[in-house]
């Protein structure tokens, strides 16, 4: 299954499942992050780590590591 670190710029996707466990799940899931939602990837900084995605109406910034935990569709 595809994640959303490995979207390009411009790319859009929904989320289909979030992988990890415990606070982490709990701090992607509290940034809009659910079951559903769609995602769009906007920028990603030149040395490729944050990745600004628009998600619910608003610009948030992810690091890889967390965008990797993401299972996109």
């Amino acid at each position: 299954m595809k994640t959303l670190k490995e979207l390009e710029i411009g790319q859009s996707a929904t989320v289909v499942r979030l992988l990890g466990a415990g606070a982490v799940k709990r701090r992607i899931m509290d940034m809009g992050l659910t079951k559903g939602t769609e995602v769009k990837v906007r920028k990603v900084a030149p040395a490729g780590d944050p990745i600004e995605i628009t998600v619910r109406g608003y610009e948030l910034s992810i690091r890889k590591d967390e965008a990797a935990q993401v299972e996109i569709g």
